[in-house]
């Protein structure tokens, strides 16, 4: 059985004390109340880069530059309608105060606390990249 792959691209933002921002799904979405890092779909005329820019003003307000973009690693997850491939970025530069504007809750996470959050199954093994990294 062939699935749709489906490319989100995502971001670690992460603070000056080295936390983490995690945003919860909104009720009335898929796996609503699971915790995750924020992005979204990658449209077919953008890149993971131009998507994060639009995503990260959208959702929280702020203005990422491409240059403050660091690819981290990815998620190659089968789930039972499609396959997501799930690029993860590293953002520790913004313009504008991180603010939820699609009624979301977030929260800064130290990177050793991020198992404690209930997270979509292809966000879960990010998780060990960034404790490396931070």
């Amino acid at each position: 059985m062939s699935r749709k792959t489906l490319v989100v691209a995502a971001c670690a933002l992460i603070d000056a004390d080295g936390r983490v921002l995690l945003a919860q799904r909104p009720p009335g979405k898929p796996m609503e109340g699971l915790w995750e890092f924020p992005g979204g779909k990658v449209e077919a005329d953008e890149r993971p880069e131009q998507t994060l820019i639009r995503e990260l003003k959208e959702e929280l307000g702020i203005v990422v530059s491409e240059p403050c973009l660091a690819p981290l690693t990815f998620a190659s997850h089968a789930y039972p309608d499609f396959h997501l491939l799930m690029p993860l970025y590293v953002c520790r530069r913004w313009e504008g105060i991180v603010t939820p504007l699609e009624h979301q809750q977030v929260t800064w996470v130290k990177s050793n606390r991020l198992r404690d959050y209930k997270m979509p199954p292809a966000d879960e093994p990010l998780i060990a990249h960034l404790m490396a990294l931070l």
